[in-house]
């Protein structure tokens, strides 16, 4: 007797759309000969300091669990860590969690706040995990849609206008993934004004946070009154190329992060050993590798700005991340046939904005964590897309 998975399943996953960047990751894989401009990866390898202190604990048999939370030494340079960048002082036993990537810090946040019939707005364009997040934890997600003539940032206006009685929950993605926006302290304190008489709170990723190319990053959290009702997501794959290890962080007030504690010893246990000894020595060594190549990304990203702007791509110029997000609605196709179109005839990769959001359509997601080499091959081949347009 076959099985009926149709009614076997939870519905809420059947309908889930598969993630639109990995649709071209999966076309590009096909195609021979591609430049891939759509992976959100650096292409540093991780510095050798952080790999050689990660051998060194497999050569000593340190693979056991570690505590739940993580290693609590850890956990104490996360704090110093916080205390340096955003200004904020955590608990590093009652406030911090080691997770398995940023990923996994976003859903058991998400979890622990979201109940059935919740609201959670999420800003877009933003990440692609947010939503279905949401979604699995019984809530609805609200888009915000940000404008480019905003430069892609959240208003106190739009915010005010999205808030209903079943609003829990604020997801903050700055520096953004795919637009490179970032917000600052002066537009962050008008939000946090409006959220500030509510019960709303908010999920401030900032995974980017390293990659913000002038000034210095702002947290939410470091705003008056805003640590009590934040969750700050931050990890060590985009800053020190450590995207496989899978380790992230989450800062919040002891009421949530012990709930959010209690997600991650079921679903988890513990974040990989080797990986938290190794993020050990980023924190106390590598600091100083960030800024390395933070540099190397700028120069790509005035180039590739640059680029687009010649070939007549409106290109909003990025403040953080490593990704640009130029507008091809003057091309008459859509984001969509544009990325298709242009993998099978110029063999390159890109991602459409729509992947991000319905506000993404008419723009194109390209990451410049690539060597020059390679942005400027793709960017001759787009070019040559575009007159063939005309």
């Amino acid at each position: 007797m076959s099985m009926d998975y149709d009614k076997l399943l939870n519905p809420v996953a059947v309908n889930m759309k598969p993630s639109g960047i990995r649709k071209f990751f999966d076309i590009a894989e096909q195609v021979e000969g591609v430049i891939s401009l759509g992976v959100g990866e650096p292409d540093f390898k991780t510095p050798w300091k952080i790999r050689e202190t990660a051998i060194d604990s497999l050569h000593k048999g340190r693979t056991c669990y570690t505590a739940n939370a993580g290693m609590l030494t850890l956990r104490k340079h996360i704090a110093d860590y916080f205390e340096s960048t955003i200004g904020v002082s955590y608990d590093p036993v009652h406030e911090l969690l080691v997770s398995v990537g940023g990923s996994e810090a976003i859903d058991i946040a998400v979890r622990s706040i979201i109940s059935a019939g919740d609201e959670a707005l999420v800003i877009e364009p933003s990440f692609v995990c947010y939503t279905p997040i949401v979604e699995m934890a019984g809530g609805k997600a609200v888009p915000i849609a940000t404008k480019v003539e905003d430069e892609f940032r959240l208003t106190a206006e739009q915010l005010k206008a999205a808030i209903t009685p079943k609003t829990k929950l604020l997801i903050l993605p700055f520096p953004n993934n795919p637009t490179g926006a970032v917000m600052r302290k002066e537009d962050l304190e008008p939000i946090a004004e409006v959220l500030r008489d509510t019960d709303i709170f908010v999920l401030s990723d900032e995974i980017y946070s390293e990659l913000t190319y002038s000034g210095k990053h702002c947290s939410i959290a470091s705003l008056d009154g805003m640590k009590e009702r934040t969750v700050v997501i931050n990890g060590f794959s985009k800053s020190f190329a450590m995207t496989g290890w899978r380790l992230g962080f989450a800062a919040a007030p002891e009421g949530i992060l012990k709930n959010m504690l209690k997600l991650h010893q079921y679903c988890i246990m513990s974040s990989p050993t080797t990986s938290q000894y190794a993020a050990v020595t980023a924190l106390s060594e590598c600091r100083g590798d960030i800024e390395k190549m933070k540099n190397e990304y700028n120069m790509r990203r005035r180039y590739v700005v640059d680029g687009f702007n010649r070939l007549g791509l409106d290109c909003f110029t990025p403040q953080g991340a490593f990704y640009v997000f130029p507008c091809i609605s003057s091309t008459g196709l859509s984001s969509e046939e544009f990325c298709e179109r242009l993998v099978y005839s110029k063999k390159v990769a890109v991602v459409p904005g729509s992947a991000f959001g319905e506000s993404g359509e008419g723009f194109i997601r390209v990451s410049y964590a690539y060597s020059l080499a390679h942005l400027k091959e793709a960017l001759y081949r787009i070019g040559e897309f575009l007159e063939e347009l005309k």
